[in-house]
């Protein structure tokens, strides 16, 4: 495929252990499926009620994960499964698009630029911010810290990454990939650290999807 066809998606690479949702179309299946996998392999016995409970707390938890990508706009959200089936919801990865406003033939601005003001629009603080490629496209990748917040289903603090491609041949489409952990209970702990590697390393399995 040229690399002058236009964007029409992205491809990861990730492990097997990682469960993708498409937000846009088929989500209430992919949902039940993940879901119905999980329960698959819940010891409990069907006459105790117990796993009409664990049924009942995963599914409030997990619609609430897929609730709040959904408002966001997002194209895919991925999230870890165990191999016991169970849905970990201590991670997670938020694939979406960014559309800035088109302004007759007019440039949008310095690529650079645009994606520094777009990743710091919403006030976070002590942001690391770096500028690099993803498949020979622009991209700037910001890390930082987000508080606690009970009122959003955000009980502890996570460790966000995010990386902003432009996308090639269309300078008002940006790609975002966000990327989220607790870590084993602290965003700076050993297993906070040791997932951010991880996922710079998927991203660098990113390339274009053309045509």
């Amino acid at each position: 495929m040229s690399v002058d066809s236009p964007v029409t998606g992205y491809r990861i690479i990730l492990p097997d252990d990682w469960a993708r949702l498409p937000l846009r179309h088929g989500t209430e299946d992919a949902v039940r499926r993940l879901l119905d996998a999980a329960l698959s392999r819940v010891p409990f016995p069907a006459s105790t009620g117990q796993d009409n409970t664990f049924r009942r707390q995963l599914e409030g938890q997990f619609r609430g994960v897929v609730a709040e990508a959904r408002r966001s706009g997002a194209l895919d959200l991925y999230l870890p499964v165990r191999n016991t089936g169970t849905v970990n919801l201590g991670a997670s990865l938020v694939v979406s698009e960014t559309l800035l406003p088109r302004r007759g033939d007019s440039d949008t601005g310095d690529p650079t630029d645009v994606a520094v003001r777009l990743l710091s629009g919403d006030g976070a603080r002590n942001d690391d911010l770096s500028t690099g490629e993803l498949d020979g496209a622009l991209a700037v990748r910001r890390e930082h810290v987000v508080p606690a917040d009970a009122g959003r289903r955000a009980e502890l603090a996570s460790r966000r990454v995010e990386y902003l491609a432009s996308v090639p041949g269309d300078a008002a489409r940006w790609f975002v990939a966000a990327f989220s952990t607790v870590g084993g209970g602290r965003p700076d702990d050993e297993l906070a650290d040791a997932l951010v590697e991880w996922f710079d390393a998927v991203m660098a399995t990113f390339r274009w999807r053309r045509g």
